[in-house]
């Protein structure tokens, strides 16, 4: 028998040892798949009704990006919305938006005001998973509403007659102004973000966890123009202050 060359044995070696970790790794993305909390993997599906984990951002960043996703989302995580026609309104346009009619962890007051699906989904996220557990924590019950100066006015920023427009010039951002409780008290921006007691500390800690499912979060630290009220748009610019 014409002996096997060196190289032939090494060959074969490599594609033994390649192929057994191949199967390892098979074997151990099958037990994560099955074991790992759902939340933490970037393949599972974005769900409301799960905690905040490892791949959730990842995930929430690709279901704001897809109109159809965005909405499977909201449907699945029980959120009860309208579809907004899109309206060509010249430098005012909407486009891709919604209004919510139940289902938010947090009613809006005036209810039911047209936003983009992407912000739509962060309030929705923001409301389950910051707004009422901080609420809860610091003010010892839950928010009953939020009470918003609204989304939409075709407007350039800070209504100057000149410069860039408003991200609420699409529908693309949300200005509250202050937080309804169950017992019917009512923390307000503009009278308590300064505030050293529970009030400011739920306004501090719900504007900070808005950045994650916003793209930019402006608040009485920002500018005197947001003294009464929290910004959170899904525009171009990413800024939490």
């Amino acid at each position: 028998m014409k002996p096997v060359p060196p190289e032939a044995l090494a060959l074969s070696a490599l594609w033994a040892t390649l192929l057994d970790w191949t199967f390892a790794g098979l074997l151990l993305l099958i037990a994560v798949d099955r074991w790992a909390p759902p939340e933490d993997l970037p393949w599972k599906p974005l769900r409301l009704d799960q905690p905040v984990g490892l791949a959730t951002q990842v995930k929430f960043a690709r279901a704001a990006a897809d109109p159809e996703l965005c909405r499977k989302v909201l449907s699945e995580g029980e959120v009860a919305f309208v579809e907004e026609p899109d309206r060509d309104l010249g430098e005012c346009a909407t486009r891709n938006t919604v209004r919510i009619r139940d289902g938010a962890a947090a009613p809006l007051s005036p209810a039911a005001p047209v936003v983009t699906c992407p912000v739509a989904l962060g309030y929705a996220f923001w409301s389950r998973h910051v707004l009422q557990p901080a609420a809860r924590q610091e003010l010892g019950q839950p928010i009953a509403r939020v009470e918003h100066y609204g989304t939409y006015a075709c407007r350039n920023v800070y209504g100057r007659s000149e410069g860039r427009r408003s991200e609420h010039a699409f529908a693309n951002a949300l200005d509250v102004a202050a937080f309804r409780t169950a017992s019917g008290e009512q923390v307000s921006v503009l009278r308590d973000f300064r505030s050293e007691g529970p009030r400011g500390r739920f306004l501090r800690r719900v504007r900070d966890g808005a950045c994650p499912w916003f793209r930019a979060v402006l608040s009485p630290d920002y500018n005197a123009a947001h003294r009464d009220h929290l910004h959170l748009d899904f525009g171009r610019y990413a800024v939490c202050r």
